[in-house]
């Protein structure tokens, strides 16, 4: 059995195989991607390989030009070498890992491992990617060495993005095999491990798709409307904006109807099998290649009118038309809105009164029975089920933690009045006094085992640090409204945001500077991250551009300008505090969270990480250090010894990226980007980024940290701003950018450069910090920004006036 991959194959470069195959990459692994040789070919064509990879070269393009991206970045693609299954199948013999992902045929899988088995060398682990067809059948007449080496590892698509990896052990697969891949999965490619049995569809399918296929049965007799159900099943119980029907048009009805049935035909005795049949009106839509976004229509479209406008349309499942729609409510979705938390809004809307209320209650109630009933068939416990459904659908919560939010004992006598059938494993638990599935205890997450009838912790690895648990424990060193200071352990300190979307204020401003003080005084060094929810979440998206029009309106500027400068000084503090600082940035790190990063120490990202310094594109610039600590990085990152170096090779891309207001699409292009210097760290798991952070801050206490000695820094001076007006006068001659984005990018080439100083001139850091502070005031009291603010809280796009 390897202890690591070196390489990898993927054999079939289709959607999945190929998003698989990037994810390899992405993390460092060289992957061989084989695919059939088209049935076809011109005779003339036989013997080139450019024909014979015809299929597999366009599957690998169909990825690079994926949307959302599935490579970390384009150069990845180097990483994986193309063939076909012909001339290139005794490369496999290399592989440590190989994963086939080929059409869903019981026949065509099972060929194909009978003809790897004699080319695979020992050791080496085959994984199949099947949703549904069973191991053991895949796997008859092979070998035992083989079967020790083999399992399924389903992914969910897009792969790069769904956390969800389904490990099933085959019946013959080593402990140590599981234990690798398991491992393997969630620390090198950042996946969230769920268990699963080998059973039709595993666990995320089979819990999901009778959810939303239930409830397209319950629509059709409850008569709502796509819109309607979509508005019900979205944030306000926990689930992705794009509610059931605009995410089956993502995922495409053709998939969603072979899982369906797929299911069906393997789960003869499931009780809820007549759950798994489509609604005929959907048969239809496939029949006429209405298949969602793949095909522009699916159970909604975009329309262009004779203007250019575009209008969004639903179809009508009784006659197969397309219309447009109005936003539907409801008083349990007025109610809903209003509640603070989840849970309230959760049972704002199924213990309401309307039409939209008792539907959602009958779509949630069916559901929550389903999944008890598949423990232990699917899985021995609750957890795998809960984590599958928020890792694989993007759900805030799972069944079971759904089920907590609205109340056991109170949702089981509204079943029990309805005359739904309760399952006995759950009449007994309520009979024996325990009414939620989850409960804590001495800090630590426990979860109600059915087989013990007792709690039991919930495992966790101790590599992944949960903030949450922390502080339950009483780990917490100080607390407000908007962020804590949590103790980590190992005299490391965490200084956690939770604000709405981690927003920078006041009170994180004042924060930052006295949790410098309580670290210098009682810690040894300090990790800036937290763990909020969502997809890809927000480390901070910068500063509260509330509270921002808020201070211009009421006409506070010189407070405005005072709290833009202790946000200057804290974050200058932090580069020179006496300990070590480690920033976690994950998902939004834009604007003033962009800045907190750029001022520690060393950044330990997520992969999935958004960061740039945004600010233009609400008419400002960045000013809390910003522009000062993105020119830092790349000017210092020239060795010492390199005198004559030319830093307008330097100054364009530092100009460009704040004018821009540039945004990286992973950490590995925040790296490419320059926000990122070799010395930070990519992690792939999101669990694991609080942990690895305090390593981090270990790791450099270990080596006898100090901190950077301050020295003026070197600026371009009035030569700059010369080449930074005749790269703005060639943009606005193009139309690309409006006179008032020419106004703002001369400021900002100004306050990089130095403002009025001789070229290559030596200035104190002081000196950058007051020309962002004066430029941004300046820009703050403009009326085309305040418009650019106002438009951006609005509509949440920027505007161009």
């Amino acid at each position: 059995m390897p202890k690591k991959i070196r390489m990898a194959a993927v054999i079939g470069s289709g959607v999945m195989g190929g998003g698989i195959a990037a994810l390899l990459a992405g993390a460092g692994v060289q992957t061989l991607l084989l695919d059939i040789v088209p049935l076809a070919l011109k005779e003339e064509e036989r013997n080139k390989p450019q024909a014979r990879n015809r299929i597999v070269k366009a599957g690998l393009d169909a990825a690079l030009l994926a949307q959302p991206p599935l490579f970390m970045t384009p150069q990845d693609v180097g990483r994986i070498a193309i063939g076909n299954l012909e001339d290139d199948f005794d490369k496999l013999a290399d592989c440590d890992w190989i994963i086939e992902v080929v059409v869903e045929n019981l026949r065509i899988k099972r060929d194909l491992l009978q003809r790897l088995e004699p080319i695979r060398k020992p050791g080496a682990i085959v994984s199949s990617n099947t949703s549904g067809i069973p191991l053991k059948a895949m796997s008859a007449g092979l070998g035992s060495e083989f079967k020790q080496h083999f399992l399924g590892t389903h992914f969910f698509n897009p792969v790069r993005y769904m956390k969800l990896l389904e490990i099933i052990p085959g019946e013959e697969t080593l402990p140590e095999v599981l234990a690798f891949m398991a491992e393997y999965g969630a620390r090198i490619l950042g996946k969230g491990i769920v268990w699963a049995k080998d059973t039709p569809n595993f666990v995320g399918n089979r819990i999901g798709c009778q959810g939303i296929v239930k409830a397209m049965q319950l629509m059709l007799a409850e008569g709502l409307t796509i819109p309607e159900v979509d508005a019900l099943f979205g944030p306000v119980l926990g689930r992705p904006k794009t509610g059931m029907f605009k995410t089956a048009d993502l995922v495409g009805l053709d998939t969603l109807a072979h899982v369906a049935q797929n299911t069906y035909d393997l789960v003869e005795n499931d009780e809820a099998r007549e759950s798994f049949v489509m609604p005929e009106f959907i048969s239809k839509m496939i029949a006429r290649n209405w298949l969602g976004k793949k095909s522009q229509s699916g159970f909604y479209k975009t329309e262009l009118t004779p203007e250019w406008e575009k209008v969004r349309k639903v179809i009508d499942p009784a006659t197969l038309e397309y219309g447009a729609y109005e936003p539907p409510t409801f008083p349990c979705l007025e109610a809903a809105q209003k509640a603070p938390t989840l849970p309230e809004k959760m049972r704002a809307v199924v213990y309401g009164d309307d039409r939209g209320s008792q539907f959602a209650w009958k779509v949630i109630a069916h559901n929550l029975i389903y999944a008890a009933n598949r423990i232990p068939e699917i899985s021995d416990t609750m957890v795998e089920i809960d984590n599958a459904m928020k890792w694989g659908f993007n759900f805030e919560m799972g069944p079971f933690e759904t089920w907590d939010a609205i109340g056991l004992p109170q949702s089981v006598e509204k079943m029990e009045r309805e005359g739904l059938p309760i399952p006995e494993k759950i009449r007994k638990m309520l009979a024996a006094g325990h009414t939620s599935f989850y409960r804590t205890e001495n800090g630590k997450v426990c979860f109600y085992d059915f087989e013990t009838e007792r709690y039991r912790e919930r495992a966790r690895n101790e590599q992944m640090i949960c903030l949450a648990a922390l502080k339950s424990s009483g780990q917490v060193i100080e607390t407000c409204a908007s962020c804590s200071l949590i103790d980590l352990g190992k005299d490391v300190f965490c200084l956690e945001f939770h604000t709405k979307m981690n927003a920078l204020n006041q009170e994180i401003i004042d924060c930052i500077h006295e949790a410098i003080d309580r670290v210098d005084a009682q810690a040894a060094g300090l990790v800036i991250g937290n763990q909020a929810g969502g997809l890809p979440g927000a480390f901070s998206a910068g500063a509260d551009l509330v509270a921002v029009r808020a201070a211009v309106k009421a006409k506070r500027m010189a407070e405005m300008e005072a709290m833009i400068k202790r946000l200057q000084y804290g974050l200058l503090d932090l580069r020179y505090a006496s300990f070590p600082v480690v920033a976690a940035p994950y998902g939004l790190t834009l604007g003033g969270g962009c800045e907190v990063c750029l001022a520690a120490d060393k950044i330990v990202a997520h992969a999935e990480l958004y960061m740039g310094l945004v600010e233009f594109g609400v008419g400002l610039l960045p000013a809390g250090g910003g522009c000062l600590h993105l020119w830092r990085r790349f000017s210092e990152a020239i060795p010492a010894a390199v005198t004559d170096f030319d830093l307008a090779k330097l100054f364009l891309p530092v100009f460009m990226a704040i004018a821009t207001a540039k945004v990286s699409t992973s950490a590995a292009e925040a790296r490419h980007n320059g926000f990122l210097g070799p010395q930070d760290r990519i992690v792939f798991n999101r669990d694991y980024l609080i942990g690895e952070a305090q390593k981090e801050v270990l790791k450099m206490i270990e080596e006898g940290y100090a901190p950077p000695l301050k020295r003026k820094i070197k600026v371009l001076g009035q030569a700059a701003q010369g080449m930074a007006n005749a790269e703005i006068a060639n943009m606005v001659h193009g139309k690309f950018v409006s006179a008032y984005d020419a106004f703002l990018a001369r400021r900002i080439a100004y306050v990089i450069s130095g403002g009025d100083v001789r070229d290559n001139a030596e200035i104190e850091e002081d000196v950058i910090l007051t020309l962002e502070r004066q430029a941004f005031m300046e820009f703050l009291g403009e009326e085309k920004t305040q418009a650019r603010i106002d438009h951006m809280l609005k509509t949440g796009k920027p505007l161009r006036n």
